[in-house]
């Protein structure tokens, strides 16, 4: 289905080519709007609805659907009865309202992590737009109550951390990222620090044990959804490049090299793209790779952590029952499956296009194989999915094809956009501090000067962050934790609203009988019932009663 760069109904714009999520595919920090996912960063749940109510009528075009994604999904709704209310509420109407709708979730084996919404981010390691922004993303992760994962490499390109044989003996960014969520941090959520290759030989599982004990979650990296191979930034400087080559890191070009030393100071080599390691390339066998995984979560929980998950992208079949096999063995607390189409800060273009399989195609299989566990009396590893989601319908149909494994959905760029947003905005009220914000713009744009020009008039959801927080610390909450506070809030609405559509109002009660296939082909690969077929059967009976 061919996605348009205009939706006139809600007044919002794509920049660039929209990809399946609604994003622009190439998303930047200083855009000046106006996605959905943008503007509801500003005003929050408004956005649910179609603009300038009373003088239009609007009416969906989204009923044709092509090939196998989730867009071919549609939600189901129901005309009567309801599920999941709270203790204190009754099946009449006054209390079957969406906004008593609960979308509270938890996850983990042992120890259980609850969450205030159903969201996490992704990985958000060394590249240096996290770093920028990282201030917004964990303020508005911790006080909206979800998880932020603190991606890979963080330490290995850090200037100003020491390693001693190797080892770190002082991580100031690491530091930085994990203290700021836990200043916010209210017992909802979790800070997840992520290791590669690199991460584990420098020793950063030892160094979060000693410093931060169980207030982290650890998590094994196996892959990722944008690429299929290890994680890479983007540098300017030799000196940097050289440094992170004596730090261990693939280089390329290989800065040590005197011609590229040369061609660097003539002008003809102008950045270089530092690489991560593969994992596993000493494993040679299914047997092996559970006995090394095995032996890696054994040795993690030796170190104190109790609470320990694992990352994999979009690989085959195989990989795919590995990891789901092997985390559930584990009891481990979490697992996230990251499909192709998902988001990236430097992957190689091309092979983002082609490489892995499809989220929607992924994601089926996954709660095909953790069917296969739970019918044969297995543990089943709770699940997260990633790979294009950002948008409150693709956040509802990713937990029903998953449910009950999926307890989380995990989004990366459309996390961040709220971040960059906040940031350009408080970069040009506050110019004196607008290089140290890292903010882009020099003026607000004219859509953001029609709603006004300080932050509580600009953000909806400035006076529900003060209330949290209060007056006195509103001063230091960062406005793109702001911004990120007033788009979640649009996503919680949204995803209540649908739920209670489906009669359905706790998180937790969501089925597969909440979507079906918008064709033969998409119901065919997802084993969702397709459009006419779903409740035909109970259909006939009601006429033939």
């Amino acid at each position: 289905m061919r996605l348009e760069k205009i939706n006139d109904v809600l007044g919002t714009a794509n920049r660039g080519n929209p990809a399946e999520s609604g994003l622009c595919t190439l998303c930047r920090a200083d855009c000046p709007g106006k996605c959905e996912t943008w503007t509801s960063s500003l005003v929050g749940r408004k956005l649910l609805y179609p603009r300038d109510f009373g003088l239009v009528t609007a009416g969906a075009n989204k009923t044709t659907h092509v090939g196998v994604s989730y867009n071919s999904l549609r939600i189901q709704g129901y005309a009567y009865g309801s599920v999941g209310l709270g203790e204190d509420l009754t099946s009449n109407a006054d209390d079957c309202i969406f906004p008593n709708v609960d979308l509270t979730t938890e996850f983990g084996a042992e120890i259980k992590t609850k969450c205030r919404l159903p969201l996490m981010t992704g990985a958000l390691g060394s590249t240096f737009i996290a770093a920028k922004y990282w201030d917004s993303f964990a303020a508005g992760c911790a006080l909206t109550g979800i998880p932020i994962v603190v991606g890979e490499n963080v330490v290995g390109v850090d200037k100003e951390s020491t390693l001693s044989s190797g080892k770190i003996l002082n991580a100031p960014e690491l530091d930085r990222r994990i203290d700021t969520y836990l200043r916010y941090y209210d017992g909802y959520g979790a800070i997840i620090v992520q290791l590669n290759v690199e991460d584990t030989r420098n020793g950063v599982a030892e160094y979060v044990a000693e410093k931060y004990g169980d207030k982290c979650i650890i998590e094994l990296k196996w892959g990722q959804g944008a690429k299929n191979i290890g994680g890479e930034i983007q540098v300017t400087s030799l000196d940097y490049a050289i440094f992170l080559k004596e730090r261990g890191y693939v280089v390329d070009p290989n800065p040590a090299l005197p011609e590229v030393r040369e061609a660097f100071e003539k002008g003809s080599i102008k950045s270089f793209a530092r690489h991560s390691r593969l994992g596993g390339t000493h494993l040679s066998s299914v047997e092996l790779v559970r006995e090394d995984f095995m032996k890696s979560v054994e040795y993690l929980r030796s170190l104190g952590f109790r609470r320990i998950s694992l990352k994999t992208g979009s690989y085959g079949m195989e990989e795919l029952a590995m990891a789901i096999k092997f985390a559930s063995d584990a009891h481990l607390d979490l697992l996230t499956i990251d499909g192709a189409g998902g988001g990236t800060g430097m992957s190689p273009w091309n092979m983002m296009q082609s490489w892995g399989v499809p989220s929607i195609n992924l994601h089926a299989k996954a709660y095909e194989y953790a069917k296969i566990l739970e019918t044969n009396g297995k543990n089943v590893v709770d699940l997260s999915f990633a790979g294009g989601f950002a948008l409150e319908d693709s956040i509802f149909k990713g937990l029903a094809l998953g449910a009950p494994y999926a307890k989380l959905i995990c989004m990366g760029r459309g996390i961040m956009i709220p971040g960059f947003l906040g940031a350009n905005v408080e970069g040009v009220l506050n110019p004196e501090r607008r290089s140290q914000l890292n903010g882009n713009w020099e003026t607000l744009p004219k859509s953001i000067q029609a709603l006004g020009n300080t932050p509580e008039e600009i953000f909806a959801s400035y006076y529900d962050v003060q209330k949290k927080v209060g007056k006195d610390e509103m001063s230091k909450i960062p406005y793109g934790a702001i911004a990120m506070y007033t788009m979640a809030d649009k996503l919680a609405c949204g995803i209540q609203q649908l739920l209670a559509g489906a009669r359905k109002f706790n998180i937790s009660q969501i089925t597969r009988n909440e979507i079906f296939a918008a064709n033969r082909e998409t119901a065919k690969e997802t084993g969702v019932t397709y459009i006419t077929d779903a409740n035909n059967e109970i259909a006939k009976e009601i006429l033939m009663a």
